[in-house]
C-alpha cells in the first residue's frame, strides 16, 4: 500500500491506495508550520477509522507546491512510517518530455496532473485545475508536456473584489440562472462565475488555435464540476488527478531507501 500526498497552498491531501483501489482520501489546511508530530497524530487516527494498518504501508510519495511544507511531510513518512518518499521532481522520470526553457520551475502538481490526465484520457488535451491558481496545462498527443497558462484563482478574485472596493460584501460562489443581476450581490456572482465559464471557454479556444488542433478538456480542483456546469467545453472532471499522477509516478520510479540517521544529516 503506499502514502500519497500532495500539499497544495490551501489543503493538503493524504491517501492510500492498495494497488487496486484508493482506500481513503483525507484533507488537512495547509499550514508549513506544523510539525510531522502534528501530521502522525491526526493521520494514523484516520488510518485506524479506515481499518487500514500503518505498518501495512510500504512506500510514499509527495508532490508540493509548498517547499516549506515538505520537511514535515518527509519527516512524517521516516518517522512514523519508517519510510523514505518519491519526491516528486521534473528530473524524475515521468515518461514524457518536458518541453518547457527550465523544468525545474513547474510546480509538481501541473506535471502531475499532466501524466494522470494523458494516461487516462489520451490525448493531445488541455487540464485545467481550478486551485489557489487557475492552471491550463497542454499536453500534446504523444503525452509530452508542452507548457500552459496560469490565471487567479476563482478565490483570490473573490477576495480582492472584497478587499478593494469598500462596498462589495465577500460572497459565495455559485452559479446564477441569469447573467444580468438586479441587485450588487447576484451582478457580483453572475461576474465571477460567468467571468470564469469566459475565461475558460477562450482560453481553450486561444490553446487550441495555438496548438493548431482540437484538444480534450479535463478539469481538476475542488470547483471543477461548478464550472463545468457551465460550459460545454470541459468534457471531463476528476478530483482525483493528482492523486492518481503521484500514484503513476511512483510506479515509474525506484522507491528511494530510508538510510540511519539519514536526516539529521541534512
Amino acid at each position: 500500500m503506499k502514502l500519497v500526498i500532495d500539499a497544495g497552498n490551501t489543503n493538503i491531501v493524504f491517501a492510500v491506495h492498495d494497488g487496486a483501489r484508493w482506500r481513503g482520501t483525507w484533507r488537512i489546511a495547509t499550514d508549513a508550520q506544523r510539525t510531522s508530530d502534528e501530521y502522525g497524530v491526526w493521520l494514523t487516527v484516520l488510518l485506524d477509522r479506515a481499518g487500514i494498518a500503518a505498518g501495512g504501508i510500504d512506500g510514499a510519495v509527495i508532490g508540493t507546491v509548498v517547499p516549506a511544507a515538505l520537511y514535515h511531510l518527509r519527516r512524517l513518512c521516516r518517522d512514523w512510517f519508517s519510510l523514505e518518499p518519491l519526491i516528486a521532481r521534473a528530473e524524475l522520470d515521468w515518461g514524457f518530455a518536458i518541453e518547457m526553457d527550465n523544468p525545474a520551475e513547474i510546480g509538481a502538481d501541473r506535471l502531475l496532473n499532466a501524466l494522470a490526465a494523458h494516461h487516462g484520457y489520451g490525448g493531445p488535451l488541455i487540464v485545467i485545475d481550478f486551485g489557489t491558481a487557475t492552471t491550463f496545462d497542454v499536453v500534446n498527443g504523444d503525452g509530452a508536456y508542452v507548457g500552459g497558462v496560469i490565471a487567479p484563482g476563482i478565490n483570490l478574485s473573490v477576495e480582492a473584489l472584497h478587499q478593494a472596493a469598500a462596498r462589495l460584501p465577500r460572497i459565495g460562489i455559485g452559479r446564477p440562472q441569469l447573467v444580468i443581476g438586479k441587485s450588487t450581490i447576484p451582478a457580483m456572482r453572475s461576474g465571477i462565475y460567468w467571468g470564469y465559464v469566459g475565461l475558460v471557454e477562450g482560453l481553450i479556444a486561444r490553446i487550441e488555435a495555438d496548438f493548431g488542433a482540437p484538444m480534450k478538456t479535463i478539469a481538476t480542483g475542488g470547483l471543477a464540476p461548478l464550472i463545468a456546469e457551465g460550459t460545454s467545453r470541459i468534457e471531463h472532471t476528476d478530483p482525483d488527478l493528482t492523486l492518481e499522477g503521484l500514484r503513476l509516478l511512483a510506479l515509474r520510479n525506484p522507491a528511494p531507501v530510508l538510510r540511519p540517521r539519514e536526516a539529521e544529516h541534512e
